[in-house]
């Protein structure tokens, strides 16, 4: 469903992709990434649409994530490049439209903007009720549901004024209106349902709204994040990521996972990557290693952000392996896509995260994680690979290791790098 409901929005973004080469400059110079005239009666003459299809099919895979928009202009979204291959990037950009009805659908000219707002706020709570009624509900029942929540919503932001306040001058009493005092709101939902039937998430006619099975699943994954987001086992939900990262530190691997589900189920994934990819670059390689767990909880949608932070050397091993991974490279066989110098970088960068926060027999059994076959290649190579935490991972070593002679070698290692010597 989510397919057959993106296909003319991938449509018209495969077009682009296509008939817009190399320069995609479709987008009109006002920032907004929309459709130029010349550029929507091109697409129509090509696909045999109208530009008004165009148009609107180019809304949607904006929506979806299909394009993204940078500046004044546009290019393909990796949703769009894994189209035919992954069907959870389907799925996802269907949800992106989903959480974006409000924009799908024009919203009724005339209500006050805070209206409509209440209205958006309120239809998280009208959906829940569909999807546990299983079934059609008269929109007269859901328009109860929604005065009822937004008279919530309204009580809930309702201040009292701090200090001593004039006394109110009665003003005069105003003839009542006919009907319901939120009658209003009628229209709102209409507009509500009309906007969620757009993006295929509910059918709505004959007084009636139904989830469809696309809207049922979608709603369930939603509040299933919820649940998930408020039974964060460490309560780290709140935090920054370096510091839900090291709250993360002691926990078991499983553990661990579900703590950053909770972290970014609470948060926009493009802004999640973003903290976790800043935590990685910075000065401390438990969290470099732990942030990239993180981002395999995230998945595809992280790619874009994971391959462009591929070129920075200290984050280069750890966004190879996420990728190869990622591309369906077995995680014992990700290694392979290294080079030397990055693996025995990423063996130096791991020690040091094993070195500030291990034990000194992990650091000692680290020594077989090594790609290197002996210890004296291996110190070899790690005095020329130039890792900023070199001197003090051999220093740890040569303390930690139980044979003398080993510790010996480590040593003088140690001190040829920190005196610049060979």
């Amino acid at each position: 469903m989510a397919r057959s409901g993106l296909a003319a929005a991938a449509r018209v973004a495969h077009w682009a992709d296509a008939a817009l080469r190399p320069r995609r400059d479709g987008a009109n110079p006002d920032s907004k990434g929309t459709l130029s005239d010349e550029t929507a009666e091109r697409a129509a003459a090509d696909l045999g649409l109208t530009a008004g299809q165009v148009r609107a099919d180019w809304d949607t895979a904006r929506l979806a994530g299909l394009v993204e928009v940078h500046g004044g202009s546009a290019r393909p979204g990796w949703r769009l490049r894994a189209w035919d291959r992954d069907d959870s990037a389907v799925l996802r950009g269907w949800v992106a439209l989903f959480d974006a009805w409000s924009l799908a659908f024009a919203e009724p000219a005339d209500h006050e903007p805070a209206a409509v707002a209440e209205v958006v706020s309120a239809m998280p709570q009208v959906l829940s009720f569909l999807q546990l009624s299983a079934g059609p509900v008269p929109v007269e029942q859901l328009l109860d549901l929604l005065e009822q929540r937004v008279t919530e919503l309204r009580t809930e932001r309702c201040e009292i004024p701090y200090g001593p306040q004039p006394v109110p001058v009665p003003a005069p009493t105003p003839p009542a209106p006919p009907g319901p005092a939120d009658a209003s709101l009628s229209p709102l939902l209409d507009w509500a349902l009309r906007a969620l039937a757009s993006v295929g998430a509910l059918t709505y006619g004959d007084g009636q709204a139904t989830l469809t099975p696309l809207g049922n699943w979608a709603v369930w994954v939603k509040l299933e994040q919820i649940c998930v987001a408020a039974q964060s086992p460490a309560g780290n939900i709140e935090q920054a990521a370096e510091d839900m990262l090291r709250g993360c530190a002691q926990l078991r691997p499983n553990a661990a996972r579900a703590e950053y589900r909770a972290w970014l189920a609470a948060r926009p994934v493009g802004s999640a990557v973003t903290e976790l990819l800043g935590a990685a670059r910075g000065e401390d390689a438990l969290l470099r290693g732990l942030a990239f767990e993180a981002l395999r909880v995230v998945g595809a949608p992280a790619e874009p952000d994971v391959r462009s932070v591929a070129d920075e050397p200290t984050l280069r091993p750890y966004a190879l392996l996420w990728l190869a991974e990622h591309d369906g490279i077995d995680p014992e066989d990700a290694h392979e896509v290294l080079t030397r110098e990055e693996a025995t970088w990423l063996w130096v960068d791991t020690a040091a995260a094993v070195a500030d926060h291990g034990e000194a027999p992990m650091l000692v059994r680290h020594l077989e994680s090594a790609v290197q076959p002996t210890v004296p290649s291996l110190l070899d190579e790690v005095r020329a690979v130039g890792h900023p935490r070199t001197v003090q991972v051999l220093v740890a070593l040569a303390a930690a290791h139980p044979d003398p002679a080993l510790a010996k070698a480590v040593r003088r290692a140690a001190f040829q790098v920190h005196t610049g010597g060979s």
